[in-house]
């Protein structure tokens, strides 16, 4: 997995995270910590695109086989 494509995966479980607080508690950490509470705060928008960006990023790791499982051997058998 490249460096590119972990942080990527970050930005998706921040987002992911922050979903859940919007579902659970209706409470957006993104707005509140980078927008003064509302979605249209200039840098909340940013990390709420650079978030969008990561999910499409992060698609490709979904239909990339695992370079993981490629490596493995298979147990020997006794």
């Amino acid at each position: 997995m490249s460096t590119l494509q972990r942080i990527a995966l970050l930005l998706v479980i921040i987002g992911a995270v922050n979903w859940g607080l919007i579902g659970l508690f209706q409470f957006d950490l993104v707005a509140a910590l980078f927008g003064g509470g509302e979605q249209s705060g200039a840098f909340a928008r940013v990390i709420y695109t650079l978030v969008g960006i990561s999910g499409l990023i992060s698609l490709s790791l979904l239909f990339k086989p695992s370079e993981e499982m490629a490596d493995r051997t298979e147990p020997e058998t006794e």
